[in-house]
């Protein structure tokens, strides 16, 4: 799978153990630092802003599905609220005038209703969770997507997003498919980091962050994937910094950059500046992908 034409192609996944580290904004300058041929894939599909600080055309948008949803035939019901009664979800509810009502935001298509129903007035069609599509940058290919509100199959999106990731990079012979994948250490975290070569943690100095950082190194190691670690705004808390050194030294992950605090950046990004345009980012994430292409 790692395959690309003429040699291997490197999947490098950066997370972070909570939302705000700078994850997004540090990846998309590794994509703008990188020189070789790479596609990007913005995994966070629950909150995919990627696409703002990569700018391009996207192709058409194609939709994602995911489980299917119960209809109801009304020619063949004769309302007798089996269906009603049964629904393990409460999805089904009975209308005012008198009619069983599938409410699609709450349906899981677990196929009750169908069992229970005398007159066989229900049949599931496929459910439509997402958009997904990719986008021409000057940087390479982006895979993006959005799910749709209130969706909870997000980490089959972020394997969708991969899987073409993969494929652009087959296509276009890339070195490198470089993930930005969600917060946290749940469902889609796994289907983001699965069968890649390298994770890079981005945390940052607090015990929030200590905590999180371990929970998702030992996550790495469970799947057996090397790790690295960039510690972002390492100068604010320089107790806490060193905490999060000794616990990379313990779990044998490389600190790859340390990244001091800048106002400067907040106030580039709120604006859409990429983070490399601040001064002194641009060899900071320089000698960062240096040491990552190293590990890899």
């Amino acid at each position: 799978d790692s395959r690309k034409r003429g040699g291997i192609m490197k999947q490098i996944v950066m997370l972070s153990g909570k939302g705000g580290t700078g994850k997004t904004s540090i990846t998309a300058s590794l994509a703008r630092v990188a020189t070789e041929p790479k596609v990007i894939v913005d995994a966070d599909v629950d909150a995919a802003n990627m696409a703002i600080l990569l700018p391009g055309d996207d192709e058409q948008w194609r939709p994602f599905f995911a489980g299917t949803r119960a209809v109801i035939d009304y020619e063949a019901c004769i309302n007798c609220m089996t269906c009603v009664w049964e629904c393990p979800f409460k999805a089904i509810r009975e209308s005012k005038d008198f009619r069983p009502v599938v409410d699609e935001f709450d349906c899981e298509g677990c196929g009750v209703c169908g069992q229970v129903c005398p007159t066989n007035a229900f049949s599931f069609k496929p459910h439509q969770a997402g958009t997904w599509t990719v986008r021409d940058t000057k940087w390479g290919p982006l895979v993006h997507a959005a799910l749709n509100v209130g969706e909870d199959n997000s980490g089959k999106l972020v394997a969708q997003v991969r899987q073409e990731g993969r494929a652009q990079a087959a296509k276009t012979g890339a070195d490198y498919v470089l993930i930005d994948g969600p917060p946290g250490i749940g469902c889609p975290v796994h289907a983001a980091l699965g069968g890649t070569d390298l994770v890079i943690a981005v945390t940052e100095p607090g015990v929030s962050a200590q905590h999180d950082l371990n929970r998702l190194l030992d996550l790495a190691g469970w799947f057996k994937i090397p790790a690295a670690i960039i510690l972002n705004k390492a100068d604010l808390d320089p107790k806490a910094a060193q905490n999060l050194l000794k616990t990379a030294e313990d779990k044998g992950a490389k600190v790859v950059a340390k990244i001091p605090f800048m106002p400067e950046v907040p106030m580039a990004l709120s604006k859409g500046i990429p983070l490399i345009e601040v001064p002194g980012m641009q060899e900071i994430l320089g000698n960062c992908w240096q040491e990552i292409k190293e590990l890899v």
